[in-house]
C-alpha cells in the first residue's frame, strides 16, 4: 500500500433501522462490554421511516480517525467508538480493487485512518433507540468497508460494545439479545426469532411527546438502578425470563392478546424498577401517562400494546391497519395539533393509515367524534400541543448496503461531508 497514490478514497455507506424493545433490557453486569442482566427482545422499525444512514471511508491521505453526526463533528475517543473501531480493524482482511488500483492488506487497516458520518432521520438521545441504530450502522459499515466476513450475529456482538440495544438492529423482524453467561461476553449476541414479513400485519404508532434530549441517559440510569433498586433483581431473575419464553411463543403463533398482554407489563414493570432506583428516574411524563388513559379502550380491547423505552414517547403496537386506523383516530381526538401545524409534519412516516382513518386535513381532525367510551363524558379531554408529532411504521428489514454513490455523506473526492 505504501508505494500507491495517497490520492484514492474508498467508501461504503449503509443504513441501518432502529428497535423497540417489546421485553425490556436494563442493567449490565459488566459495564465496559455491555453485557446484559436479561434477555431482551425488540421489533426492527421499518427503516424507510426511522433510520441511520452511515457513510464510512478510508485513505492513506486521511491523518486521524474523524467522524461527524448529524453534521457536527464529534469526538472518537470515548470507549464505546475506541471498542468498535479496535474489533472490526482486528477482523478485517485483505482488499483489492484493481480497477480503481487499491490493495490493502490485512495488517494495513491498522494504520489507516476512518472518516464516518452519520445522520439520524429522527431525534438523537430523545428515547427513540437512536444510539441502536447509530452503532449498528457504524459496525456495519467499517465490517463491509475492511470487508470483515464474519456474519451479522457475529457482528451485533461487537455493535453491542457501542449500545447493548445496537445488536438487536443488526436484523429485521423480531430479534432476541440472548444475555449470555461468559465472562468476555462471546455469547452475548443478538439472534432473528422471525423476519419483518412474518406478522407483517402489525402497525406501529409512535407518539413523539419530545424531541428533547433525556435528563437521565439510559447509560447513567441503568447503573443507578443496578446499584439501588432491589425490584430489579427480582424482574431479572424471576419475571422475564419466564416472560422471554412466553413472548417468543406469542409472536411465532402471532398471538396478540398475549403479545400485547406482555408488552404493556413489560414496560409497566421497567418504568417501575426506574421509580425504584434512588433517586428516582422518571422517563415518563404526564403526557405519556394521559396517552395510556385515553386510549385504554383500544388496549382494553386487545387491538393495541403500548409500550415506553427510556424516555416519553408512547410506540403503541396495533394488530392490523384497522386497529391502527382506529389508534389514529382516537389519538388525534385527544391530541390535536396546534391551529399553525400542518397535518402533512404532524403525522408522518406511512401516511395511509390517515386515509385509512378517514382523515385528509386538519378539518377532519376538527370534525373527529368522542370515542364511543367517552360520549356521555362530557367534555372530553383534549390535550392541543402536546404531542411534537406522530410517526406510522410497520416491522421492517435489518441493514443494507446502500450502493447508489448519490446517497454518501462524504464527498468521494475529499473524504468529508457534503
Amino acid at each position: 500500500m505504501a508505494e500507491q497514490s495517497k490520492k484514492w478514497i474508498l467508501m461504503v455507506t449503509a443504513q441501518t433501522p432502529t428497535n423497540i424493545a417489546v421485553i425490556k433490557y436494563w442493567g449490565k453486569r459488566d459495564e465496559n462490554l455491555i453485557l446484559a442482566i436479561n434477555d431482551s427482545i425488540s421489533v426492527t422499525l421499518d427503516p424507510a421511516h426511522l433510520c441511520t444512514t452511515t457513510t464510512v471511508a478510508v485513505s492513506p491521505s486521511f491523518q486521524q480517525d474523524r467522524m461527524w453526526l448529524n453534521k457536527k463533528e464529534i469526538s472518537l475517543d470515548g470507549a464505546r467508538y475506541q471498542n468498535c473501531l479496535r474489533e472490526i480493524r482486528a477482523r478485517a482482511n485483505d482488499y483489492e480493487d484493481e480497477k480503481k488500483g487499491i490493495k490493502i492488506s490485512k495488517n494495513d487497516w491498522q494504520n489507516l485512518h476512518v472518516h464516518i458520518d452519520s445522520y439520524n432521520n429522527f431525534p438523537t438521545a430523545a428515547g427513540l433507540a437512536s444510539s441502536a441504530a447509530g452503532f449498528a450502522c457504524l459496525v456495519f459499515s467499517l465490517a463491509k468497508l475492511m470487508n470483515v466476513q464474519e456474519d451479522n450475529g457475529r457482528l451485533s456482538a461487537i455493535a453491542r460494545q457501542g449500545s447493548g440495544s445496537a445488536c438487536r438492529s443488526l436484523f429485521g423482524g423480531f430479534v432476541k439479545w440472548v444475555m449470555g453467561k461468559e465472562e468476555d461476553g462471546s455469547d452475548s449476541i443478538a439472534v432473528p426469532l422471525v423476519n419483518e414479513k412474518h406478522w407483517d400485519e402489525l402497525v406501529i404508532i409512535i407518539a413523539v411527546v419530545s424531541s428533547r434530549q433525556k435528563e437521565t441517559s439510559s447509560t447513567s440510569g441503568m447503573r443507578e438502578t443496578v446499584v439501588t433498586s432491589a425490584l430489579l433483581e427480582h424482574r431479572a431473575k424471576e419475571v422475564v425470563p419466564k416472560r422471554i419464553i412466553q413472548m417468543e411463543e406469542a409472536i411465532k403463533n402471532r398471538d396478540f392478546p398475549t403479545f400485547a398482554q406482555l408488552t404493556c407489563s413489560d414496560s409497566n414493570q421497567f418504568h417501575a424498577v426506574c421509580m425504584d432506583t434512588s433517586p428516582p428516574i422518571f422517563y415518563m411524563n404526564d403526557t405519556s401517562h394521559r396517552q395510556v388513559v385515553l386510549t385504554s379502550g383500544c388496549i382494553l380491547s386487545c387491538v393495541v400494546a403500548y409500550t415506553f423505552d427510556a424516555g416519553p414517547n408512547a410506540v403503541l403496537i396495533a394488530r392490523n391497519r384497522k386497529a391502527a386506523a382506529l389508534m389514529l383516530q382516537r389519538l388525534l381526538f385527544h391530541f390535536p395539533p396546534n391551529s399553525d401545524t400542518d397535518l402533512d409534519s404532524y403525522v408522518i412516516g406511512d401516511k395511509s393509515i390517515l386515509k385509512d382513518a378517514g382523515i385528509q386535513d386538519l378539518n377532519d381532525v376538527e370534525a373527529l367524534p368522542p370515542p364511543p367510551e367517552i360520549k356521555d363524558k362530557v367534555p372530553a379531554q383534549k390535550c392541543k400541543g402536546e404531542i411534537s408529532y406522530f410517526i406510522c411504521t410497520r416491522p421492517g428489514r435489518g441493514p443494507v448496503l446502500l450502493p447508489d454513490e448519490s446517497q454518501a455523506l462524504l464527498c468521494l473526492e475529499t473524504g468529508l461531508p457534503k
